[in-house]
């Protein structure tokens, strides 16, 4: 099985980063570094079924299909990933933790399997690199919401 973790700090407090994480309208702001998608149907609590919508590629359809699995806010959240309604899933976890500059957030994405789990596994630490390095410092550091 392949998993992978991106640990970045900002310097803006817990609840603006949990905020620009969960808030539907926020979201697409910063996964856009990485052509991702908006949350249809996103809510935060546990049960709640969603979807992010992105533009299709050759291979998929452009659409990843999520369950949240536990969430506590401003501190944690997890959720199911399927690229296809057949797929086995994997799960995205986001973990807040105040630090004295501001917030350490630790993305984990694990649960990938076999080789294509494993390219897809490289593929997507990637993309979310550039969005927490890029995307979510730029969303964070404006003063528009």
């Amino acid at each position: 099985m392949s998993e992978f973790e991106i640990v970045r700090e900002y310097p803006q407090p817990r609840p603006r980063v949990w905020r620009a994480l969960t808030d539907p309208a926020l979201v697409p702001r910063w996964t856009s570094t990485g052509r991702g998608g908006r949350p249809e149907g996103f809510a935060p609590e546990v049960g709640t079924r969603f979807r992010f919508v992105g533009r299709p590629v050759p291979g998929w359809d452009g659409i990843v299909r999520c369950e949240i699995l536990a969430a506590d806010a401003p501190e944690f959240l997890s959720f199911s990933w399927r690229n296809q309604e057949t797929d086995p899933p994997s799960t995205v976890t986001y973990h807040l933790a105040e630090t004295a500059a501001g917030t350490r957030l630790t993305y984990r994405h694990t649960g990938f399997r076999g080789a294509g789990g494993f390219f897809m596994a490289r593929l997507l630490h990637r993309v979310r690199r550039r969005m927490l390095t890029e995307g979510l410092p730029e969303v964070l550091a404006g003063s528009d919401w």
